[in-house]
């Protein structure tokens, strides 16, 4: 076992699930130390590590600036993966069977990202943003194809209340008729954030409902913001 493996086991699985059914979202310990995020973050000049880049202005995604790494990831990237997909896929395959869809993912973040591959999925996702003072994301899901995986998880590369003011995570869930509930999240430097990816079961009267869940960045008061995403399945 990896010393990254370590830190996704050293999680307390039970917690976060329970958290993660109840709010859409939970926090997982520091799954890179503070050198290590610091390290990742400064990537971001390393054009020729990444696919594309985004601004997220020219498309109304809201201010700020984000790249999609390409083949192949630094280590830490892809021990991350390999770890977490593991420990999110009983989640992930609760979640459905609940909804009364069939779990199409395998055993192993390879076996899956093979599927994905043969359905047209075969741009890697892994994302590295960039925040400024007066930056946000919209809301949004990270939807490339027919091909989900309904988890994913986002790692803070900078310290909050240090490297910046603002720039909390937001999470909006769509309640089945009811009003939408909203969560708040500032995540410690190098700490992960587990959150849904396109929608999750909600107990209703009739039974289980899919409630739509989606995600942004409120404005960056002060400083700057990295943040590294993981995302489960590639795109088209």
């Amino acid at each position: 076992m990896d010393k990254y493996e370590r830190r996704v086991a050293g999680a307390d699985w039970d917690a976060v699930t329970a958290e993660v059914n109840d709010l859409g979202c939970a926090l997982l310990p520091q799954l890179l130390t503070s050198t290590e995020a610091v390290r990742i973050a400064a990537l971001y000049d390393e054009v020729k590590r990444f696919r594309a880049t985004i601004d997220m202005a020219r498309y109304r995604f809201g201010e700020g600036q984000y790249r999609y790494f390409d083949r192949p990831f630094p280590s830490e990237i892809e021990a991350l993966r390999q770890a977490l997909y593991p420990r999110l896929l009983p989640i992930a395959r609760d979640w459905y069977t609940k909804l009364g869809r069939e779990p199409e993912w395998p055993d192993t973040l390879d076996e899956w990202l093979d599927i994905c591959h043969q359905a047209g999925q075969t741009r890697p996702t892994p994302i590295l943003l960039r925040y400024g003072a007066g930056d946000w994301n919209a809301l949004h899901r990270d939807l490339y194809g027919d091909k989900v995986f309904p988890l994913q998880v986002v790692i803070n590369l900078n310290d909050p209340g240090v490297d910046h003011t603002g720039g909390e995570f937001l999470l909006v869930e769509q309640r089945p008729r009811a009003q939408s509930r909203g969560t708040s999240t500032l995540i410690p430097q190098g700490h992960g954030l587990v959150f849904t990816t396109r929608d999750r079961p909600v107990k209703s009267t009739r039974g289980w409902s899919a409630s739509p869940v989606r995600h942004g960045v409120s404005p960056i008061r002060t400083g700057h913001r990295h943040t590294l995403g993981l995302v489960f399945h590639d795109a088209k």
